[in-house]
């Protein structure tokens, strides 16, 4: 019988081990916080969004998003563009790209250095298996974008692949159009 305890256990000092050295090197590869690499990345593939859908997005109330937001302009990173109705909306600078470019360089490279430990097989079983773990962290529309966060979208979608969390917020919202 598999301990399941044990398992999670290991799961758990794996995710929090990685995530301490990502956020270390993309905190320092963009001179920020671990919020404001995040919405760097996210804005680098999202830009036009509002202060509180990227508060929304990188976890922050639109209050602490607001100071986020100011700290990254103040930077140089992000720049506020007037939009209609008073709505303001963010973009990166040009030192914002770069700084999204470097640290998704930095956080890969940090990942690919933890999966030099496994052979091509095991790499290949472990991407099968977090697809299925991600997949199951999924809850509800909006979970997608919190989840990759810091993620490099084009690696998670190289060769025709398809995102596993994003295949599943479109599954879910399809689903609900279909029973509304």
């Amino acid at each position: 019988m598999h301990d399941d305890f044990r398992t999670a256990n290991l799961l758990g000092a794996a995710a929090l081990a990685l995530s301490d050295v990502v956020v270390a090197e993309a905190t320092r590869a963009a001179s920020t916080s671990s919020s404001g690499a995040a919405a760097l990345v996210v804005l680098s593939t999202d830009p036009g969004l509002s202060v509180t859908e990227l508060g929304r997005r990188v976890g922050l109330s639109q209050s602490a998003a607001a100071r986020m937001v100011g700290g990254l302009e103040n930077q140089g990173l992000v720049r506020k563009e007037a939009s209609w109705g008073g709505w303001v909306r963010l973009r990166l600078s040009d030192l914002g790209e770069q700084a999204a470019h470097t640290l998704l360089a930095c956080r890969g490279d940090v990942l690919r250095q933890a999966l030099r430990q496994l052979d091509d097989g095991e790499r290949e079983q472990l991407g099968t298996l977090l697809s299925k773990l991600l997949t199951g962290l999924y809850g509800q529309p909006g979970d997608a974008e919190k989840i990759c966060r810091l993620c490099d979208r084009s690696a998670c979608v190289e060769g025709g692949e398809s995102c596993p969390v994003g295949q599943t917020d479109r599954d879910h919202r399809v689903s609900e159009r279909n029973r509304g």
